[in-house]
């Protein structure tokens, strides 16, 4: 598992650039729902396959569902939004 930090770099090693505000909301995000790296991670990646950018509102949503149905892992993250069809994952 990579910490939040280490998925950010690895994001941006492969060319996906988030503005600092966008880095501090996440975090922010992270914070605010109590959310594991695992789990923080899982929406990031998520939320960029399905917006194809970044937009944090759909983001914190995102990790709120997660936090409300007790979602503790990446693998139970996106069995989750494939079951609500959020994304074809």
């Amino acid at each position: 598992m990579r910490t939040v930090e280490d998925y950010l770099l690895h994001l941006k090693s492969k060319g996906f650039q988030l503005r600092e505000d966008a880095v501090g909301f996440i975090y922010f995000g992270q914070q605010y729902t109590n959310s594991t790296d695992e789990v923080t991670n899982a929406a990031i990646e998520i939320t960029l396959k399905a917006q194809k950018d970044f937009d944090g509102s759909f983001y914190i949503s995102l990790l709120e569902t997660f936090a409300s149905n007790k979602i503790e892992s990446r693998k139970a993250a996106l069995r989750f939004v494939k079951e609500i069809e959020l994304l074809a994952v």
